[in-house]
């Protein structure tokens, strides 16, 4: 029986083999790349490497002119201004000012050689090493009697030449040579050279350049944190900022010829040459920059059809890039939305926080009158007896005029006075207490704060005939702040204390005022105590019966010291009752005074 054929043109009853042509191609495709990517990069590396010899090495031969050059401008530098001291000594103006100790056209002329020799400075040194004439005139007069260029001058016959440190950086380069008449040294002509001037022309250039002394100290450099160093720290603790920054850049992987130094892991050419002046030598970091930019523009070319292929390839990861920045853009308005919605709540919770404030000064202030008012009833007993005092004394004095005994009268008017003198002091206690204290903080005596403390509450400790031990001590303690705002947490210390103490047969509240680190005022009682010390200073927390307080002194109060930089604290005696002490910082007498000094300038 034939089989039936199916649409795939395999018979019913066979299995249809699958086809592999997408597999095949793509496939292909990858080998294809593949081999087009290593002869790429076999071109590219055999062109970079004979490319990179040949124009290495002109670069090297640039570079040793280049040196030459440069190791030949100075050594003539040198050369030029070896001779200058010479025939400066021998000047006939400048012995004759030595001889006479005339120096007024010594400078001038100085100042009229540097301009023909073109000397960094010229200066010249009495024999006690004082500088008498110079071309910079800042520096007449100054005293150089521990140079080593002076001093080995002194000493020697012919010129010295001597390189030292510079208190500002770098080093000074100084020919110096003895003045000698008859005989007798007279001074010494210094000439300073300017080979700095060689720092500032080499750092134009596509290299570093350094010279070094015999023991291999840097002495000039182009870039200034070399100088003092060896060749070897210099590049391992310095990172270069300048021309060398450009070596670094350099890529020193691409290059055939191994690399003759490294900065930081990238190759630069180094070449050094003798220079024939007291054993110095130059040596300059050239970078591989030119060979680079040579050579890149033939691997362009070449690297043009890879470029074409990584475009497409960069194409998608585009797409990928733009979805992810259209997702950081919708997450960054998400965040400037919370961020607006964060400023509304932070100038929310500011306006709440400047309700709080006015709040906490509003009670504050009723607290202040609340307790007036209790004191009120107490005061008003001790204002009944002069107004008796008073009315007796009028029918004395209206008596006795009438009697014409006017001087015994005048006796009762004085009485008056007094009784009404002792009533002014009373109300003005309950107004200073009433008021708001001050903005601004003064020196506040702690004895005497406590002694008007305890005026204002004498009624309430005679109507309870409460026993008071008071222990000040007999120098004043003193603190900067508001003595109003101190005077009313010291009443309320004593009214809690006093309050503690009525169910006590023979009250008792011990006040103790004593100076330290701070100044430290403790009130004692001997009451039942403090239960719970935890929420002792929060507020509406009282212990009161109703109708006797709103818990707010002791949270007021601890705000208040706060406020003055103290701390007000409150714990239990160990033979019973409670304590509660309040520091405040000493005043600083010597600060004090240092404020009032710049407050009346």
């Amino acid at each position: 029986m034939a089989s039936t054929p199916t649409p795939n043109g395999a018979r019913k009853g066979q299995t249809a083999a699958p086809r592999p042509r997408a597999t095949t191609t793509s496939w292909r495709v990858r080998l294809a790349l593949g081999l087009l990517t290593i002869v790429a990069v076999t071109t590219v590396y055999f062109t970079n490497r004979l490319l990179t010899d040949r124009f290495t090495e002109t670069t090297r031969n640039r570079a040793e002119l280049r040196l030459a050059l440069y190791s030949g401008n100075l050594l003539s530098e040198l050369r030029q201004n070896a001779i200058v001291p010479q025939l400066l000594a021998r000047d006939p103006t400048l012995i004759g000012a030595l001889n006479s100790a005339d120096y007024q056209q010594s400078t001038q002329r100085l100042i009229s050689f540097v301009e023909e020799i073109g000397a960094a400075n010229l200066i010249l040194l009495d024999r006690d090493g004082r500088a008498v004439a110079a071309t910079d005139r800042n520096r007449l007069g100054s005293n150089h009697r521990t140079d080593p260029y002076f001093i080995d001058a002194l000493r020697a016959t012919d010129t010295i030449f001597t390189v030292a440190r510079r208190e500002a950086g770098g080093f000074a380069f100084t020919y110096s040579r003895r003045v000698t008449a008859g005989g007798d040294v007279l001074g010494v002509i210094a000439v300073e050279v300017d080979l700095q001037k060689f720092e500032r022309a080499w750092a134009g250039i596509s290299a570093a350049v350094l010279v070094t002394d015999s023991a291999g100290q840097i002495i000039l450099a182009t870039e200034p944190r070399w100088r003092g160093r060896t060749e070897e720290d210099a590049l391992a603790r310095q990172t270069p900022q300048s021309a060398i920054e450009r070596a670094i850049r350099a890529t020193a992987d691409w290059t055939a010829l191994p690399a003759d130094a490294y900065l930081q892991g990238e190759g630069v050419m180094r070449l050094e040459s003798r220079i024939a002046f007291r054993g110095w030598r130059m040596t300059s970091f050239t970078t591989y920059a030119s060979v680079r930019e040579r050579v890149n523009g033939v691997l362009a070319l070449e690297i043009m059809g890879f470029a074409i292929l990584l475009a497409l390839a960069f194409y998608a990861l585009s797409r990928r890039s733009a979805l992810r920045l259209a997702l950081f853009a919708r997450e960054s308005a998400e965040l400037r939305h919370l961020n607006v919605q964060l400023q509304r709540e932070i100038a929310e919770r500011k306006r709440v926080q400047e309700d709080l404030a006015v709040a906490e000064q509003t009670l504050e202030q009723s607290s202040k009158l609340a307790a007036l008012g209790e004191m009120s009833a107490a005061v008003s007993h001790e204002l009944n007896q002069p107004l008796a005092a008073m009315k007796t004394y009028l029918a004395g004095a209206r008596l006795l005029l009438r009697r014409n005994r006017p001087d015994e009268a005048l006796v009762s008017f004085g009485r008056i006075d007094d009784l009404i003198e002792r009533m002014g002091a009373i109300t003005r206690q309950l107004k200073s207490y009433a008021r708001k204290g001050q903005d601004a903080f003064s020196p506040v005596n702690m004895g005497d704060a406590l002694a008007s403390s305890l005026s204002m509450m004498e009624p309430q400790l005679r109507q309870r005939r409460v026993l008071i031990n008071r222990v000040v001590p007999p120098e004043p303690i003193e603190v900067l702040g508001d003595r109003m705002r101190i005077e009313q947490v010291m009443v309320n210390l004593l009214r809690n204390a006093i309050d503690a103490t009525k169910s006590e047969r023979e009250p008792q509240v011990d006040i103790l005022l004593s100076a330290g680190e701070t100044a430290t005022l403790t009130v004692r009682d001997n009451g039942p105590g403090i239960e719970d010390l935890d929420s002792l200073f929060e507020p509406f927390y009282t212990t009161k019966q109703p109708g006797d307080g709103v818990g707010l002194g002791l949270a007021i109060s601890s705000g208040i010291v706060n406020d003055l930089g103290g701390r007000l604290t409150a714990r239990n005696g160990q033979a019973g009752g409670a304590v509660f002490e309040m520091q405040l910082p000493i005043l600083d007498e010597d600060a004090d005074k240092d404020k009032n000094i710049a407050a009346a300038e």
